[in-house]
């Protein structure tokens, strides 16, 4: 339940195309709290901002900042570097802010390994489907086919790590996902993980 003097890390986790991103802007604009604004060595895609959306980076200066340790977590994804660090992270959560993260399982299985003074929760977002996922890739942008068989075949292996995750949410619409995250946050309901295991066993 959100309620100290500091700030919680909230990690948001899926396998790509299930909606986090979208579902991170949401919260922290209804919510007002804080994005951890992730590095990347990939490049934008069409509506990105550099800045705001992702710290578009060289993989020298990536590099970099790895041997820095300037990195809370960061992570190799379909070939590209993710990291967030931990200067402004630190630096909004004594601030008293709660401060979200758009990170895949490898990121938050670092992050909990950590030692820090702050509260973590973490939520794993499921889609409702397979079919649901494939229409979601292609629709916010993915077009070469390789692309979006390669990250619908490494599906099944991200799956299996909803299990590290304190809770785990289908994302069929979006403000109803966005309303249980919410409740879980502020405790105010039960989280039924008998339903998700069934949902998990439909999509692998």
């Amino acid at each position: 339940m959100l309620s100290s003097k500091d700030g919680k890390m909230i990690i948001l986790s899926s396998p790509s195309g299930a909606g986090k991103t979208t579902l991170v802007k949401k919260i922290s604009k209804e919510k007002k709290f804080k994005i951890s604004i992730s590095h990347t060595t990939r490049e934008p895609r069409q509506d990105e901002i550099d800045g705001v959306d992702y710290f578009f980076i060289s993989i020298d200066k990536f590099k970099k900042l790895i041997d820095e340790k300037a990195f809370l977590e960061h992570a190799i994804v379909f070939k590209n570097l993710y990291g967030s660090t931990k200067e402004q992270v630190f630096k909004d959560l004594q601030k008293g802010y709660n401060v979200l993260f758009d990170i895949d399982w490898q990121g938050s299985q670092q992050i909990k390994k950590k030692t820090t003074d702050f509260d973590l929760m973490s939520f794993f977002i499921l889609p409702p489907s397979k079919d649901v996922l494939y229409e979601r890739l292609i629709t916010r942008g993915e077009t070469n086919k390789e692309t979006i068989d390669m990250r619908m075949q490494q599906f099944d292996k991200d799956v299996q790590h909803w299990v590290d995750y304190d809770f785990v949410v289908v994302n069929e619409d979006l403000n109803e996902c966005y309303k249980e995250i919410i409740g879980y946050l502020e405790n105010t309901i039960n989280y039924n993980k008998a339903t998700i295991e069934k949902h998990i066993k439909k999509l692998i």
